[in-house]
């Protein structure tokens, strides 16, 4: 099974004249539509899942173009790359061209579907279980 690929993203990616120079991180983590809400982002920065060029921030942190943002969700550290500052909440398109997306690909068992047991033949045993669980990466 293959990844589809990302679609290149729309409108400029660089700085643009009108761009803020720096951006507090919890409102740029909004803006390009990495939290569902500012509030959210500040939750995220005060909870240590989001890092700026590797150390633990504040919400306040100021963000600048090239900076690496690493958030951290349940079973993936997310990777980005700062490529433009918008200092508001942007549309879908203009805001994926803001980051570069750096986070490694996920591992090949992750990938697989979970294996099927035929209709009507029970609970799985101990032992399937076990087989299960070791397919799915939690030994």
């Amino acid at each position: 099974m293959s990844v589809p690929e990302q679609a290149p993203p729309i409108g400029p990616t660089e700085p643009q004249p009108g761009d803020p120079a720096q951006v507090r991180l919890d409102v740029w983590l909004w803006s390009v539509r990495l939290a569902r809400t500012r509030s959210a982002a500040t939750t995220d920065c005060r909870g240590g899942h989001v890092r700026l060029n590797g150390n633990p921030v504040k919400a306040a942190q100021a963000v600048h173009v090239g900076d690496e943002v690493r958030v951290r969700r349940p079973g993936v550290e997310h990777v980005y790359r700062v490529r433009r500052l918008l200092g508001r909440r942007a549309g879908a398109p203009v805001a994926r061209g803001a980051y570069e997306d750096l986070t490694p690909p996920a591992p090949p068992q992750m990938l697989a579907r979970p294996p099927r047991r035929d209709q009507g033949t029970g609970r799985p045993t101990k032992k399937e279980r076990r087989e299960i669980d070791h397919l799915r990466g939690r030994d």
